[in-house]
């Protein structure tokens, strides 16, 4: 009994001593995990332009080395796609006539209802050219604008370069706002209410409707909302055009010089106020506007120009400048609390501008933000963190089955 008991108490023993030395090696592993994955992202955040937050970091570290599928719009939550109160909004796919023989393609997302509904002409970013952007590309901003400002929000598909230049995106984009203004009863849309808002490509569209509108008499705009807009494409000066131009940012002076090349190919057409707003001799009696840019962007600078020249003709103009994120950073929404807060101050500036609650024009001020704060910003170092778990695990499986 005494050997029994011997033996049992050397076998307890022997497997404490296996534990202990199972949970030390599990620790070194788990702690060099740990300094390999939080030394991995500091390499990342830190860039020769400055240094960057730790999400906008993993964010572009898995762009630049397609380490994941960026396809968002397969991923929405489901209460994205639903209306106020829980209720799904109607979608509606269709094509109209734009000039003789020539057809595109409207998506028209509104809340279910009686209306009249305030409308968004909605202008996708892209380059201008085919294979960079569609209305299927920003489907998820226009769902969720929809949702969010209780609006019929109106894609339109625009035709591209290098089929059509300039200025068959613009005829396009004007025809549809006249589209939208007489058959706004078809779809309980407030004629009387109609905004225009663009990223990028689709921000400069934006701001040209506006002055197209102004000029031909067309359909009063009730404000404009350009997100980080190209708005000359004429050779300027600009240091954002200079630090932030290699791609990384996810957009580059090559795709920039294309894009002037293809969808402009003639440098008269550069000087059309309707290519290059910034240079617009008259930019009065237009829209409220909302003007959003991101500190690491090559249009940063263009952007905010184009805010300070509305502003010396008295437009009513909010100038907002993110800090710490990149070009069309308002597209990953879903991923980066900054874009949440650029897609609420798009929302807010069109539901005030709806009820007629908009700022009155005053001098030039561009405001800056810094977000996240508080438990967003935990919240993104958090998932920061396990993003960057995932994309080393991603780089070594990738090693692994090349090897």
């Amino acid at each position: 009994m005494a050997r029994r008991n011997y033996n049992l108490k050397q076998k307890m023993l022997k497997i404490r001593k296996i534990t202990k030395q199972l949970f030390f090696f599990s620790s070194i592993f788990i702690a060099t995990l740990l300094i390999l994955i939080a030394t991995s992202i500091y390499v990342w955040q830190t860039t020769d332009e400055g240094s960057l937050p730790a999400k906008t970091a993993v964010v572009l570290h898995a762009i630049d080395n397609n380490l994941v599928d960026l396809d968002i719009n397969v991923r929405l939550p489901q209460f994205i796609t639903g209306g106020r109160r829980g209720e799904p909004l109607l979608r509606e796919d269709l094509h109209i006539t734009t000039t003789p023989d020539v057809e595109i393609p409207l998506r028209i997302y509104r809340p279910q209802g009686d209306g009249p509904f305030p409308i968004v002409m909605y202008y996708h970013g892209g380059a201008f050219l085919e294979g960079f952007g569609d209305i299927n590309t920003h489907d998820n901003i226009v769902r969720s604008l929809s949702q969010r400002t209780n609006s019929v929000v109106i894609a339109v598909g625009y035709r591209l370069a290098p089929s059509d230049v300039f200025p068959a995106a613009i005829e396009d984009s004007y025809a549809a706002l006249n589209w939208a203004y007489e058959n706004a009863d078809t779809f309980n849309g407030d004629s009387t209410k109609i905004s225009v808002v663009g990223d990028s490509a689709g921000g400069n569209i934006a701001a040209v409707m506006a002055l197209m509108s102004r000029d031909l008499g067309g359909p009063l705009i009730t404000s404009q909302v350009l997100m980080y807009p190209l708005t000359t494409f004429k050779e300027a000066d600009l240091e954002s055009r200079e630090i932030y131009d290699s791609g990384y940012y996810l957009l580059s002076r090559q795709v920039m010089y294309r894009a002037r090349d293809l969808y402009t190919p003639y440098e008269y057409m550069w000087k059309s106020p309707y290519a290059s707003p910034l240079h617009a001799d008259d930019l009065s009696e237009l829209p409220p506007t909302l003007i959003i840019t991101a500190e690491f962007d090559p249009l940063r600078d263009e952007g905010e120009l184009y805010a300070e020249r509305l502003a010396q003709f008295n437009v009513p103009v909010t100038a907002t400048r993110y800090e710490g994120v990149m070009h069309g950073f308002i597209s990953l929404y879903e991923v980066m609390h900054s874009g949440q807060y650029g897609l609420r101050e798009v929302s807010q500036f069109l539901r005030h501008a709806n009820q007629d609650a908009l700022i009155t024009p005053a001098p030039y001020s561009l405001q800056i933000k810094n977000v996240p704060h508080g438990i967003d910003r935990a919240q993104d170092q958090v998932e920061a963190f396990a993003i960057g778990a995932y994309l080393l695990y991603k780089t070594v499986l990738g090693v692994v089955t090349d090897d």
